[in-house]
């Protein structure tokens, strides 16, 4: 590899837009935390409203 073919393969590969993927996820404990939470909301708010 040529030191202009090095520089057009960083220059093509950084003007790509990330679109995101696994690659980007933040941590997944807070992510299975805060789910769990909304859970617990939701279900709070079921219980007070009283439609179970």
């Amino acid at each position: 590899m040529t030191a202009q073919t090095a520089t057009a393969t960083a220059t093509a590969t950084a003007s790509r837009a990330r679109t995101g993927g696994p690659e980007t996820d933040g941590p997944k404990v807070l992510e299975h935390l805060m789910g769990w939470v909304l859970v617990a909301v939701v279900a709070m708010l079921v219980t007070q409203l009283g439609l179970l």
